[in-house]
């Protein structure tokens, strides 16, 4: 990322008015690697009929990505900045791509019903979490605090066999503390990609 993009401190990114400002001026920018990069691993979990959450899209076409692979059942996008909500709409109007809905809402306060979808996947979203989250080995109160309501709120919405998918920096000696807590029902599986500097890619099936 470029130095004029970044936040003066690692917090920075834990400000909306980051974002808002950022997207203001940055027409794209694709948080660890674009969809190319990983496609073999989250293709195969695609299929017509799903219905599909992205968290924290910023501005991003991964939407865009998952309708060219066939995704048909509705792609719900949401972002808590604003700026990045609008030039998402006037971007995909502009293209006439239709099937995308994005809207503007907190990843830790979700706005829809239990079992709303059959996918829901963040990429790079949670790492925001966990910028100033002190030692990894024992993250600070609020980081956990908000990686649960996060999480919390992804297992409610995820339909009975579906599936989250979170791809991160997080090693899993950090993540699996989180994602294997005993309120939580899925199944958890990861993959790395990347030349040189891995990434992870965790699938979490809920039963």
């Amino acid at each position: 990322m470029a130095d004029d993009v970044a936040p003066c401190t690692a917090s920075g990114y834990l400000d909306p008015s980051y974002w808002d400002e950022r997207f203001g001026k940055e027409e794209h920018y694709e948080w660890f690697k674009d969809y190319s990069h990983f496609r073999h691993l989250l293709a195969p979990l695609l299929s017509p009929s799903l219905s599909v959450l992205e968290v924290g899209c910023g501005n991003s076409r991964l939407g865009e990505e998952l309708l060219r692979e066939g995704v048909t059942g509705g792609v719900t996008c949401i972002d808590l900045s604003p700026v990045a909500v609008q030039r998402m709409r006037d971007r995909l109007a502009e293209q006439g791509t239709s099937g995308v809905d994005v809207v503007v809402a907190d990843m830790l306060d979700l706005p829809f019903e239990s079992d709303s979808f059959d996918l829901v996947i963040e990429k790079g979203t949670m790492d925001v979490l966990f910028v100033d989250s002190g030692d990894p080995w024992n993250p600070n109160p609020t980081t956990v605090d908000n990686v649960t309501k996060m999480l919390e709120g992804i297992h409610k919405v995820l339909k009975p066999d579906g599936k989250f998918v979170s791809i991160t920096f997080g090693q899993p000696h950090f993540r699996r503390r989180f994602f294997e807590a005993p309120e939580f029902t899925w199944s958890v599986e990861w993959n790395t990609f990347g030349d040189g500097f891995h990434y992870f890619f965790y699938t979490l099936q809920k039963v």
